[in-house]
């Protein structure tokens, strides 16, 4: 058994891993670790993570790393948290691959946590862009640790090749969110 980390931070992410996380679940290859944190936790964003416990994911590991500004010292802040809380867990349950999506200051400190643990890291729709925001540097931090990455375009597989990653890690694979039209 492989033990698979998944890292959900937000409801906009959630929705998009969720058909991943429903077959890793059905395998019987994969052991899922799924790691809830970022807004999941917070009762100012409605407490999310009760959705992924209605969904019947049950075994799931919560890890607090928001600071309650949403400043950009809070921000910083938090993904110093982050880092050395994913440290923390990594270093107890020792996952064998972790899997992240996009672009969120919580998923990069859980990336930047896995690096000393020689963690294999699989990235989700890197490549893409968020015009004006700071996300497009973190997304781009992101595919730059991770060492499999899931394209969602064409266009975007050529990004992630500009960046300099090798074309066998990218895989063009659509956006995993469209499985969710099926449910």
């Amino acid at each position: 058994m492989k033990n698979i980390a998944v890292i959900t931070v937000a409801r906009s992410d959630y929705s998009i891993l969720k058909p991943i996380l429903k077959e890793i679940e059905k395998s019987n290859e994969l052991n899922l670790i799924l790691y809830v944190t970022g807004m999941h936790l917070s009762s100012e964003y409605g407490l999310t993570v009760n959705e992924i416990i209605d969904d019947g994911f049950s075994d799931i590991k919560k890890i607090e790393i928001l600071d309650k500004s949403n400043s950009a010292e809070g921000i910083a802040k938090s993904i110093a948290v982050g880092v050395s809380k994913f440290s923390e867990v990594y270093s107890k349950s020792q996952p064998d691959f972790l899997l992240v999506i996009g672009d969120r200051f919580e998923m990069y400190s859980a990336t930047i946590a896995a690096m000393p643990f020689n963690i294999p890291i699989a990235h989700i729709h890197g490549g893409e862009l968020s015009f004006g925001a700071f996300d497009d540097a973190i997304r781009h931090c992101i595919t730059k640790l991770s060492h499999l990455h899931f394209v969602s375009t064409d266009e975007h597989y050529r990004r992630v090749i500009q960046l300099g990653e090798e074309s066998w890690r990218v895989t063009i694979s659509g956006a995993p969110a469209l499985d969710n039209l099926d449910d």
